[in-house]
């Protein structure tokens, strides 16, 4: 284990900022003692966060930025205009080496466009995904991409699936993770141009468990721990699980509190009830990495609570001190192309 892993967090982030972001960052440190946080934002509202809670005085330090960038900003323009804001500020420490990893629940645009102007990608990485663990009967897959490449090419898809199953394997500690292609269909001959070039491709790789095309129905029965796509693809693949689960948990305990008979089984049933819906909680496998940079970034959702955030700055911890980031370089870095160029 790392015996210090400095985290950037963006305390202006998300719908839910500064105040969970705060009790997040509290949760982290005083949960892990190799964690330290630099809160990055507006100094005067974070203090008064703090104001009151109990954790390591010396692992929790605030960055002052004085500028925030909303949603509705356009990605680009906000990152480029706004160099005082705290996605930037903070993916700043990490450009500079003051900082191991960047973690926000703000805008995903603006936390997209600001991995690649400042941290960069890995020299040889073409592009770099969003990976976000996604919850199954078998325990978990890796979606990936879920939202940073809508138009991906084979290639891409190819370094998707290498770069998710060196995260698979070192992170979540799966050996050998097998590989799917999302498709609608399992025949080969099955699928949109993207597909139909990149499945012969990915079949002849040796570095990689390919397994196949997997159709979206077989992913939460855990059809393979690397799921591969297009961010497209991967955005509606996980806002439908999200909303599905959602409403699923919703209709559970309206069926449990409609009748008499009901709120004594939901009682009886609640212990194992709850132990597995807790399984399909987002919140409790953090953010989505954003691999091939040349440092961690990571993002949570948007309406991230303290529980997630802290989670997502957990998570770091596994990723630095197994070294992803130099896996990564040591597998794809020696490619074609100017991966560190934008």
């Amino acid at each position: 284990m790392a015996d210090k892993v400095r985290v950037a967090l963006d305390a202006m982030g998300g719908d839910n900022a500064p105040g969970e972001i705060v009790k997040g960052a509290v949760l982290a440190v005083n949960e892990r003692e190799e964690l330290s946080v630099f809160l990055v934002g507006k100094e005067e509202l974070i203090r008064k966060e703090l104001e009151g809670q109990t954790y390591p005085k010396d692992r929790i330090t605030i960055v002052n930025a004085t500028e925030d960038i909303s949603c509705d900003e356009p990605p680009v323009y906000a990152v480029r205009k706004k160099r005082d804001s705290s996605i930037v500020v903070a993916m700043n420490l990490v450009h500079t080496g003051q900082a191991d990893a960047f973690v926000s629940a703000g805008s995903t645009g603006a936390v997209l466009v600001g991995a690649v102007i400042y941290i960069k990608r890995i020299r040889g990485v073409e592009r770099t995904p969003l990976a976000p663990l996604i919850p199954t009967e078998k325990g978990v897959s890796l979606l990936i991409d879920c939202g940073a490449n809508v138009d991906a090419k084979p290639s891409q898809l190819l370094q998707f699936a290498r770069m998710g199953s060196i995260y698979m394997e070192n992170v979540v500690g799966i050996k050998n993770p097998t590989v799917g292609l999302v498709n609608v269909g399992v025949e080969e001959e099955k699928g949109n141009a993207l597909v139909k070039d990149t499945y012969p491709l990915m079949k002849e790789m040796k570095d990689i468990n390919f397994v196949g095309s997997v159709e979206a129905r077989e992913i939460p029965h855990g059809a393979a721990d690397v799921i591969v796509c297009d961010a497209f693809v991967g955005n509606v693949i996980l806002k439908l699980y999200e909303g599905l689960a959602s409403t699923l948990v919703s209709k559970i305990k309206e069926g449990m509190m409609s009748t008499t008979r009901g709120k004594i089984g939901g009682a009886l049933a609640k212990p194992a009830l709850k132990k597995t819906l807790k399984q399909f909680d987002a919140s409790e496998h953090g953010g989505a990495p954003m691999l091939g940079l040349n440092g961690l970034v990571v993002k949570s959702h948007g309406n991230s609570n303290a529980k997630e955030i802290k989670n997502s700055l957990i998570q770091c911890i596994t990723f630095v001190s197994q070294d992803i980031e130099g896996k990564i370089r040591e597998k794809l870095g020696a490619s074609a192309g100017e991966g560190d160029e934008n």
